[in-house]
């Protein structure tokens, strides 16, 4: 019996020996849902940005990186209690996640509770590093009002603007974010009607006909700007040939997938958070070069994403000297690091990732089914005047 008692009690002292040179990472994400294709591409783009990173061996000083996956099925509730599983049952040091900007605000006071990091990506609600924020709180995505922003640099001067987007936070905070943005540009375009649908509306003909009548005797230029995640209604839109009324369509950009729908739309000018093509630089090029080789196509947005969270935690991880929670917000707060889109930066007041945006021209002519935009500038982080909204 004390051989048995002796044996189970070593067992027992190396098996936490092993956990405890473990670096556990949660990507608490939406796998299941009508998200999930956003979600698949941001595991993807993590792994790599882990495998990179890493330089293929997946540890850190000589500490395994565990990659623990859970399900938030796109519903807030699961999400909270996924991420508390993660950090309570799980044992993770820092977690990474979730598409769903509704799932991401429930998910916040988890990360306080445990006191541990959740690295939000790709959430884009501006509330994430707003009002509901806490310093737990990292944000590698950029925020609605980066959208906006650059958005609104991509717009024509004296627009007439309509607007369409989802009827929950990413489309408010979206719209909310976009007149604010207008105004701290000193863009003389102005925004004459709103419109929110459901996040899974399929017929946009009622609220298009709305945003028609709202703009179609307005002079100059009129812009309907769509504000979408998810499958995306500008086919749609332009099927119901709204430019009988001189109305142009300017879309955020989105997934190739999407995107390649819009092939038709030559000319047609938005902003973008990422485009494989845009970026020059090394990180970026493995990444293109091993998509490609691996997955037949080349990184979508989200892949970005998700690489970018991963040099995060583990840039965050060096410069800390471990996982120790208080260490690694020290170390993060005004931290820079490299991503595929170049270098971002956590603002030490609220942590959201100051980085570069893109204004893009849908391509007239394609080499391949892939070869979509064309750079019209990048917009340096330095000429996006992102408020602090957590105060």
């Amino acid at each position: 019996m004390k051989f048995l008692q002796g044996a189970a009690f070593a067992l027992a002292a190396t098996a936490g020996l092993a956990f405890g040179q473990e670096i556990r990472i949660a990507h608490v994400y939406d796998k299941t849902g009508p998200l999930e294709a956003y979600a698949k591409q941001s595991h993807t783009g993590l792994m790599m940005g882990l495998e990179y990173l890493t330089g293929g061996s997946m540890a850190i000083g000589g500490r395994k990186l565990v990659v623990i996956e859970k399900d938030t099925q796109s519903k807030p509730d699961v999400g909270k209690s996924e991420l508390g599983a993660a950090f309570g049952d799980d044992k993770a040091d820092i977690a990474i996640g979730p598409v769903n900007s509704g799932v991401g605000i429930a998910m916040l006071p988890v990360a306080e509770e445990y006191k541990k990091i959740l690295v939000v990506e790709p959430a884009v609600a501006d509330s994430i590093t707003g009002d509901k924020w806490n310093r737990y709180i990292f944000r590698t995505s950029r925020n609605s009002t980066q959208d906006a922003v650059a958005g609104a640099a991509a717009l024509p001067a004296n627009a007439s603007i309509g607007t369409l987007a989802q009827d929950y936070a990413f489309g408010r905070d979206g719209v909310k974010a976009f007149k604010e943005a207008l105004a701290s540009v000193g863009a003389k375009a102005k925004i004459v009607h709103e419109e929110y649908a459901p996040q899974q509306t399929t017929d946009f003909t009622a609220p298009a006909q709305r945003l028609f009548e709202a703009l179609k005797d307005k002079p100059g230029r009129k812009v309907i700007v769509v504000i979408w995640a998810g499958p995306h209604p500008m086919a749609k839109l332009m099927d119901l040939k709204p430019e009988r009324f001189g109305i142009e369509v300017a879309p955020g950009g989105n997934i190739l997938p999407v995107m390649k729908g819009w092939k038709n739309f030559a000319g047609t000018e938005g902003a973008i958070y990422y485009y494989y093509g845009f970026p020059r630089n090394k990180m970026n090029d493995w990444l293109v070069k091993e998509h490609e080789k691996r997955y037949g196509q080349p990184p979508d947005f989200f892949t970005a994403g998700g690489f970018a969270a991963a040099s995060a935690v583990v840039t965050a991880i060096r410069k800390a000297g471990g996982t120790d929670t208080e260490k690694l917000i020290a170390a993060m707060e005004g931290m820079s690091f490299d991503t595929p889109k170049g270098t971002m930066t956590f603002r030490k007041e609220d942590h959201q990732a100051l980085q570069p945006m893109y204004h893009f021209r849908i391509k007239k002519s394609q080499k391949n089914e892939w070869d979509l935009l064309e750079l019209v500038r990048e917009i340096p982080a330095s000429q996006l005047p992102i408020p602090i909204r957590n105060r």
